[in-house]
């Protein structure tokens, strides 16, 4: 039953990966909602229930979407008790709900985690009996991680499962319910994995620097698992990276079933039949391959792509068009064996890219490792920086810088 005023709105925050959060901005902008405030962790906003879930089903880049429930000073147990009796848990807990508490507490008076997680659990069972609370209190130690797009890898533990995150920033105690569920990046087509995989996400966001929009044909010469050309695809085709997924808000007790349908049928009706351009992805790992295949299978996008399999060396970028994009997360230390030797595989794409006479252009998520970037033999130009796997890494390109939609400068550090 839905008991939600038609005029409710939330105060959201899509988490944002280190780097993206300017992306993440672009894109609210083009889903028609206006970014309220956008800082490194992510972008506020003020968003009806519609917005929410166009923004939960549509986003390519955010992590997650929280909703704002609360915000207080606490600076001893009782008070935090007393407020957190107060909270509007009704709102998104039912009793037949489990729940899992996330607890961050940063230079705070207030700082042993699960003492905040077993004070803010009573407020929840007082106002929503019969709720349980799940083991899942963590205070996040590391500065060096982003303190609330991290806490919690794997999403909530079912569907039925909400996730509640609270964090304390000097006495300052500030609530949230997550909307997404399992985090973003999980679109459900990506189960078949290759070596070093890259996060959709990730994918997703060197697509929007790159500004490419089936424009040009794209290509990957070291594709993996593929989830840069699938990714690709998607965009490409305009298929809602969420729309076969669940969310967490679909289980709050004031969910608009009708509307979220509403939106998801929207949605289906922009998807275009076909792609303009070619999609190529080649690896020289024949299981980097089955993977490919089979994942472009599950995202429905297998006749919007190529795939080869073959070494760089065999890549003849003019087979696929006069112009187009080497879009690619090439091997680079962590994400090979200690020892190889890699100078050799950055001079032969450095090659392949002047055969492709001067009409491609190549862009790289890597460490920018100057060893390597010279065996290119032509200068790259850094268009984002961000984290992969909790590496430092950049996403570095060749052209003007004023072709790119730059994010911010912010490093993982």
């Amino acid at each position: 039953m839905n008991n939600r005023p038609p005029d409710t709105t939330y105060d959201a925050f899509a988490i944002a990966a280190p780097g993206l959060a300017p992306l993440i901005a672009a894109e609210c902008t083009t889903l028609g909602i206006t970014p309220l405030d956008i800082d490194p962790a992510g972008v506020s906003l003020r968003v009806t229930a519609r917005e929410l879930f166009t923004l939960n089903c549509w986003s390519r880049l955010a992590s997650r979407v929280l909703v704002r429930l609360a915000a207080f000073d606490a600076r001893d147990f009782a008070t935090l008790e007393k407020q957190a009796a107060r909270v509007a848990w009704a709102r998104v807990i039912t009793p037949a709900m489990s729940v899992q508490l996330r607890v961050t507490c940063r230079k705070s008076r207030l700082y042993h985690s699960d003492a905040v997680a077993e004070r803010v659990a009573r407020g929840i069972v007082k106002l929503v009996p019969g709720v349980r609370i799940v083991n899942g209190s963590r205070d996040d130690e590391d500065e060096a991680r982003p303190e609330i797009s991290t806490v919690n890898e794997t999403g909530a533990a079912d569907d039925s499962t909400q996730l509640i995150v609270v964090r304390f920033e000097r006495d300052r105690c500030t609530i949230s319910a997550d909307s997404s569920g399992a985090l973003l990046h999980r679109r459900g087509w990506r189960q078949a994995v290759a070596k070093a995989p890259l996060r959709e996400t990730l994918a997703a966001a060197m697509l929007a620097a790159m500004r490419w929009d089936a424009d040009m044909p794209l290509v990957d010469p070291f594709c993996g698992s593929g989830t840069i050309g699938i990714e690709a695809a998607l965009r490409a085709r305009r298929i809602a990276p969420g729309l076969s997924r669940r969310f967490a808000m679909e289980h709050w007790p004031d969910a608009d079933i009708a509307l979220y349908r509403a939106v998801r049928d929207a949605a289906r009706s922009q998807i275009r039949a076909s792609l303009p351009v070619p999609i190529v992805l080649r690896d020289r790992d024949a299981g980097a391959i089955v993977a490919t295949r089979d994942n472009a299978a599950r995202a429905g996008v297998s006749n919007d792509i190529t795939v080869e399999h073959g070494p760089l060396s065999g890549t003849d970028l003019t087979s696929y068009g006069d112009r187009g994009l080497v879009l690619t997360n090439p091997p680079y230390g962590h994400r090979v064996s200690e020892g190889v030797d890699l100078r050799g595989l950055y001079a032969r794409l450095g090659d392949v890219i002047r055969a492709g006479r001067r009409r491609w252009r190549l862009a790289m998520l890597m460490p920018n490792d100057r060893a390597l970037l010279g065996q290119l033999r032509f200068p790259m130009a850094s268009v984002l920086r961000t984290s992969n796997g909790g590496l430092p890494v950049e996403l570095l390109a060749n052209g003007q810088r004023s072709d790119f939609q730059t994010g911010s400068e912010v490093r993982d550090q």
